[in-house]
């Protein structure tokens, strides 16, 4: 078993993990030494792998590279401040090529990063501007000991933290083919108990499953509902208070959602209820500030790791308007007051019906509701790598009922930012029947059509289901060491 002195790496790691960003060092003029390296780090390089390599893992990586096992030491449950120590044993088994870096995620119980340390740890500090034993460096045979150690920062609000791991390439990840991981190429190295946040079902985000539909269903865009599939479709349940996660007893929208997918696109079908229907806008205006009265409001991050990176925003009103736009980053790019927000030359070039039970832009009436039914092509969601859906993966999706900027979510956003908030978004796994449901670590799948919450362990950036169950941690104490509401825009 290979040692090193934790407070080294403890210092190492003060400086880069506890910031939540990558190292960044000044690279010279000199080439990469492959072997230089190898030689430095010499006392994490092993002919084999020890007797003690923690928890089994076998992470198959494309056939060339496999983390055996990993070894935690941390105090359990662990809170904010406390450190943890990761070591991983991995093993090359044919060359991979140059350019593969490694990257950790420590993701919280609701699948929000909190902690980026893709550059912590002697095989990983940065030199030459790059890794100092990358991958590509590593000889087929030998064991390489990927030792990290971090801080727990206080933004992690859950009652568990998860460490997740891969290999990257610009903008790819090595494939893993087996062993326990995600449906985005991250393996699970461990997950780990916190002390101090309750476990809430209001704090975790929901996952809903989805069926595919058969070849042979038709479904008439009309407004309606009414069609056999629409009676059986995966539902959300009641949309909750977008801020608390309540059951909304006193807004004056409410609502639910109903999700179908096919092979074109996927279909949207919102019930809501709306004792006063507003519309408000000309029929003819481009992208109308639709939140700012009463619509339906869809938030898509087609990658499934909710990291709010390259996701889309639709939103459809009571006068069957839209307004839809293309995001870069978390509400960016973003031209305040009057906008533009986002890329709104981005169309979603989709296809909807409304249906009225009562009258828009009628105060001295009683108003019951609107219905919003819509199919969305899969084509339209570009910034996504696979098209249509994967069988078995998973996106990251929000829906809302709003009213003057407000109302009610499938997942509530909790004061976590707004309505744009993409740790916060629910789950959506893209199913066929018959498929076994993902299954995360220490967790439960939800029943089809449930919009339960997932289990807390389950990861996200990817945020996705794991694929593989993952062994219970090998968990060692650590040696004690030096001490308002949520709108949409």
């Amino acid at each position: 078993m290979i040692s090193r002195n934790l407070s080294w790496a403890l210092s190492f790691t003060l400086l880069t993990a506890c910031v939540g960003s990558p190292t960044t060092t000044q690279a010279d003029d000199k080439p990469h030494d492959a072997k230089a390296a190898a030689e430095r780090l010499k006392a994490f390089i092993l002919d084999a792998p020890p007797d003690d390599i923690g928890t089994h893992l076998d992470v198959d990586f494309d056939g060339k590279l496999k983390l055996l096992g990993a070894r935690v030491e941390a105090p359990s449950p662990a809170k904010a401040g406390d450190h943890v120590k990761v070591t991983m044993y991995w093993q090359t088994q044919k060359s991979n090529g140059n350019g593969w870096k490694m990257f950790t995620h420590v993701v919280d119980g609701s699948g929000e990063r909190v902690l980026n340390i893709d550059n912590v740890g002697p095989l990983r500090e940065v030199r030459d501007g790059m890794q100092s034993l990358p991958p590509g460096d590593w000889e087929v045979g030998k064991t390489y000991v990927d030792e990290q150690v971090f801080t727990i920062p206080s933004k992690a609000k859950t009652d568990k933290l998860q460490i997740l791991v891969g290999i990257f390439r610009d903008h790819d990840r090595m494939k893993i083919v087996s062993g326990p991981h995600d449906t985005t190429n991250r393996a699970i190295v461990a997950t780990l108990p916190l002390n101090g946040h309750a476990s809430s079902k209001a704090g975790h985000v929901p996952t809903l499953r989805v069926d595919k539909l058969d070849s042979s269903v038709k479904i008439k865009l009309d407004g309606k509902l009414d069609e056999p599939a629409w009676q059986t479709a995966a539902t959300t349940g009641p949309l909750v208070d977008v801020s608390t996660g309540e059951v909304n007893k006193t807004s004056k929208v409410n609502g639910d959602v109903k999700v179908l997918w096919s092979d074109e696109g996927m279909y949207v079908g919102f019930s809501v209820a709306d004792i006063d229907i507003i519309g408000g806008f000309k029929k003819d205006e481009k992208d109308p500030h639709l939140w700012t009265k009463d619509t339906v409001e869809i938030m898509v991050d087609p990658e499934g790791d909710g990291d709010n990176k390259d996701y889309y925003e639709i939103q459809i009103n009571p006068q069957n308007l839209v307004f839809d736009s293309q995001f870069d980053d978390y509400n960016q790019p973003k031209v305040e007051p009057d906008g533009p927000f986002g890329h709104q030359e981005w169309s979603a070039n989709l296809k909807s019906a409304v249906t009225l039970d009562g009258t828009v832009d009628k105060s001295d009436d009683e108003d019951r509701g609107y219905t919003v039914e819509a199919l969305i092509p899969w084509k339209s969601f570009s910034k996504a790598k696979k098209l249509p859906p994967e069988l078995g993966s998973t996106w990251r999706i929000n829906f809302y009922a709003m009213k003057n900027n407000g109302g009610v979510a499938w997942s509530p956003i909790l004061g976590q930012g707004n309505f744009h908030r993409a740790p916060r978004f629910g789950r959506v796994e893209w199913m066929k029947k018959g498929m076994p449901d993902p299954v995360a670590p220490g967790s439960s799948a939800s029943p089809p059509g449930s919009g339960a919450p997932a289990g807390s362990g389950a990861p996200a950036t990817s945020g996705a289901p794991a694929s593989s169950a993952a062994p219970a941690a090998s968990v060692k104490p650590l040696p004690k060491l030096l001490a308002p509401p949520a709108s949409s825009k």
